[in-house]
C-alpha cells in the first residue's frame, strides 16, 4: 500500500509528508493533515530480519492501543499489516541532550514504565509469533529464536546455558507490557517526559527485562531516579534474569548486523564486550 493510500484509508484530508529520522528497519514519516499532526510507519516487506520481526506493525498497534490508556503513548488512527498511523506527541528524543531536568525525567520515566507493567496480557512472549503459558517457555523459545538467526547468518554468537537458571525464571507468573526499546533515542520531553515511541518489539514477559534498553551498555542500578520513580528493588534472581535479557538483547543487536549491512566496527566491540560481561553472570 502506498503512503497515499494509508492517508486515504485513514480518512486524513489535504496531508503533506516528510521523511522522519531514526529507524533502523520501518521507514518513518511525519504526516501533517487538517486533522492534526501524525506519525507514519511503513514496513520493509520482505527485507531480511530476525526470527521475531514479522508482522511488527500489529505488535506496535497493540502496544500503543493499550499502553495510551495508561501511559503517554501514542493513538492508533490506522493500522494494518504493513504500516502504523499514530498521533504525533509533543517533545523530542532525549537522546544527546542536555537541556533536560535528567533526574525528573528518570523519575517521571520510571512511574511510566510501572504504568505500562501493570497491563497484563493473556500469555508469554511475542503476541505477533504465538503466545505460551509460562515466561519460561515463552523467553527460552526466544533465546533459542535468536541463536538459530546468528546460524542463519553466519554470526558467531558466544551463549550460556540458561535451563540451568529455569527456577529464577519460573518466579515470573503475570505476562506485563513490556517495550523493550526504551532507550534514550525512544523517549521523548520538552520540560519532562512527553512520550514513548516505537513499541514494535513489545512482548508480554517480565518486567525486568525493560531495564535492559533503559541502560543500555550500563546498569540500572546506577540509576536512581528512576528506580526511585518505578518503585523497583532488586533481587539475587531479578538480577540473573537481567543478566539473560542484556545477553538476549546484545545478541539480536549482534545479529541484526548482518541483514542491515552494519559495518561500524567500535559499535560491534561495545556491543560484544556488553554480551560477554551479561554471560559471566550467567556462567
Amino acid at each position: 500500500m502506498t503512503v497515499q493510500r494509508i492517508l486515504t484509508a485513514a480518512g486524513l484530508t489535504g496531508a503533506t509528508t516528510s521523511p522522519l529520522g531514526g529507524g533502523t528497519y520501518n521507514s518513518v514519516f511525519r504526516v501533517s493533515a487538517r486533522e492534526g499532526e501524525f506519525v507514519l510507519k511503513v514496513s520493509p516487506g520482505d527485507q531480511p530480519g530476525l526470527t521475531y520481526e514479522r508482522h511488527l506493525m500489529r505488535t506496535e498497534a497493540l502496544f500503543c492501543t493499550l499502553g495510551s490508556k495508561v501511559a503517554p503513548v501514542p493513538d492508533v488512527v490506522y493500522a494494518d499489516d504493513t504500516a502504523l498511523l499514530a498521533t504525533c506527541l509533543p517533545g523530542e528524543p532525549v537522546f544527546g541532550r542536555s537541556d533536560v531536568d535528567r533526574p525528573l525525567l528518570r523519575r517521571q520515566l520510571g512511574q511510566a514504565v510501572r504504568a505500562l507493567h501493570e497491563v497484563t496480557g493473556p500469555g508469554f512472549g511475542y503476541p505477533q509469533l504465538g503466545l505460551r503459558t509460562t515466561w519460561t517457555e515463552a523467553f527460552f523459545g526466544m533465546f533459542d529464536a535468536v541463536r538459530a538467526d546468528a546460524e542463519r547468518y553466519g554470526v558467531k554468537l558466544p551463549t550460556a546455558d540458561l535451563h540451568r537458571h529455569a527456577k529464577a525464571f519460573d518466579e515470573v507468573r503475570r505476562p506485563a507490557l513490556v517495550h523493550f526499546d526504551l532507550w534514550d533515542g525512544n523517549v521523548l520531553a520538552d520540560t519532562g517526559l512527553t512520550g514513548l515511541v516505537d513499541g514494535e518489539r513489545a512482548f508480554w514477559g517480565d518486567p525486568v527485562a525493560e531495564f535492559v534498553s533503559l541502560a543500555l551498555f550500563g546498569s540500572i542500578e546506577d540509576d536512581e531516579d528512576l528506580l526511585r520513580g518505578y518503585g523497583f528493588e532488586f533481587t539475587g534472581s531479578a538480577r540473573l534474569r537481567l543478566a539473560a535479557y542484556q545477553a538476549y538483547l546484545y545478541s539480536i543487536m549482534l545479529v541484526e548486523r548482518v541483514p542491515r549491512g552494519s559495518t561500524d566496527e567500535a559499535m560491534e566491540s561495545m556491543i560484544t564486550g556488553a554480551l560477554t560481561r551479561a554471560l559471566g553472570v550467567l556462567a
